[in-house]
């Protein structure tokens, strides 16, 4: 079933996106809670403005997404823990972690459920990340160091 949000949904799209959901969550959840309507030609032509503007957001953010995806392709960031004599760290390097010291390092933006480890970074040295924009995932490293 096509609908129209009213409302951002985390994991399924932001208010005024015309999306194709499956019909038992659009006439259990969205539709009977007022989060979505129907994309019937008369609400295509009411919401023709805001659809629209959404359209060209959708691009930019796109546009965005890949350009963040080049600045980070095969670049390495460096994180700083506190770690035991033998190397082990006290607390494991997560994605949030991670999003953080790319802004910082890097000066792109990304969210943390765009971050993939492999296996959990628990050890000093070099790990690969891969890191999900705009569809196309990126590989990058990442060298954690003794905090000092």
């Amino acid at each position: 079933m096509e609908i129209l949000l009213l409302e951002d949904l985390p994991g399924v799209g932001k208010k005024n996106d015309l999306l194709i959901v499956g019909d038992g969550y659009a006439m259990n959840k969205l539709l009977p809670n007022r989060m979505a309507l129907v994309a019937t030609p008369t609400v295509r032509r009411r919401y023709a403005e805001e659809i629209k503007r959404r359209a060209v957001e959708k691009v930019a953010e796109t546009a965005a997404a890949q350009a963040g995806g080049t600045k980070i392709q095969g670049k390495s960031i460096t994180v700083a823990k506190k770690a035991t004599k033998t190397g082990k760290l006290y607390a494991a390097v997560s994605e949030k972690v991670l999003a953080e010291e790319m802004m910082k390092q890097l000066s792109v933006s990304v969210k943390p459920e765009a971050i993939t480890i492999a296996e959990p970074i628990k050890a000093l040295g070099t790990h690969s990340v891969i890191v999900t924009l705009a569809g196309i995932a990126h590989a990058m490293s990442v060298e954690v160091t003794q905090e000092k």
